[in-house]
């Protein structure tokens, strides 16, 4: 079962006796735990229901008779076992018992980076107990934050305004969940986060690094825009969000010459695709800097160095946005 799926779901579901979570997304697990401390203790300041393992580390033995009593001043306990791989490994044949004979005092949550859907513990589970906890495609990451936006802190979050803040922050869905926090205090009693709030709080400083890359790579100053990249990596920013940030320009730069390529002026073209007045000028003299063949070729680099700054290049994260860099400058 997909987690946001799950989250959805939560108060017309059923208690299993043992929940896996597993997928490369820890921000959506703690999510679910938090669903399920609800569902099975009935509130989330239960502490006396609630005990936490590391994997490495956990005993069957005391996993399995702490499951099997019941808690002080309650009818059922919540046992959560973290990075479980090794536990799962460890103890695959009592957890294939305990699925086949559910414990009626105790549900046990396996939180875990991989689980083969063949092996016969997988089988054994039903479908709403395995929970898949996957980072959303980014082009579904806008739509996640404008219910997140509602669900979590009772605030509009416009179609706009949440395609800016993937764009500035990346899909690291616990960096945008902070980040609407920060901005649901900002807008204090405003019903509705603008696309200006987000610009405002979340991208001014990092918007205005972002322009000075792109202006020096307009007037061909690799070595410019390489220091500024430099300089932002040293400050601490993590590279995917630089590249989000990147990819929001070069997203607008490819629409813009594309349609252009179809007979609109620059002008229009540079409306229509959200170029902000104060970048429009900057946007025309990266057009001309980069030509019609290099721009077609905007999506590949940018797709090319996401895919490899999520492990499929063994290059560092620096030098793949090095090599972005130089290949917009040359």
């Amino acid at each position: 079962m997909d987690s946001l799926a799950f989250l959805q779901n939560v108060p017309k579901l059923q208690p299993q006796s043992l929940y896996v979570l597993h997928g490369d997304e820890d921000f959506l697990k703690r999510q679910v735990v938090k669903a399920l401390r609800r569902m099975v203790l009935q509130s989330e300041e239960d502490s006396f229901g609630l005990s936490s393992y590391a994997g490495n580390a956990a005993q069957w033995a005391t996993v399995h008779d702490e499951l099997h009593t019941l808690p002080f001043l309650g009818t059922r306990r919540l046992l959560v076992v973290e990075d479980g791989d090794p536990f799962v490994s460890l103890y695959r044949g009592q957890l294939e018992k305990l699925a086949a004979n559910p414990c009626p005092s105790g549900v046990l949550v396996l939180v875990v980076k991989a689980w083969p859907s063949t092996t016969r513990l997988a089988k054994l589970l039903d479908t709403q107990a395995t929970i898949e906890c996957k980072t959303p495609p980014s082009y579904k990451l806008p739509e996640w934050c404008t219910q997140h936006a509602a669900a979590a802190y009772g605030k509009q979050l416009s179609a706009a305004a949440a395609r800016l803040l993937v764009d500035l922050v990346g899909p690291e869905m616990g960096q945008l969940d902070q980040e609407l926090g920060k901005l649901a205090v900002y807008t204090r009693d405003n019903k509705e986060i603008s696309e200006q709030d987000v610009d405002r709080l979340v991208g001014s400083s990092r918007s205005q690094s972002m322009w000075k890359i792109f202006d020096a790579i307009g007037a061909g100053q690799g070595g410019e825009a390489l220091g500024i990249l430099d300089r932002l990596l040293e400050q601490g920013e993590e590279p995917i969000r630089i590249l989000g940030a990147f990819s929001m320009q070069l997203r607008r730069l490819a629409q813009v010459a594309r349609l252009a390529e179809q007979g609109q002026s620059v002008r229009q073209a540079m409306e229509t695709a959200g170029v902000p007045v104060f970048g429009q000028r900057g946007v025309e003299q990266q057009l001309r800097h980069l030509g019609r063949a290099r721009s077609n070729q905007l999506y590949d680099w940018l797709l090319e160095t996401d895919l490899g700054l999520k492990g499929s290049s063994p290059l560092p994260p620096r030098t793949l946005l090095e090599r972005l860099v130089v290949q917009l400058s040359k």
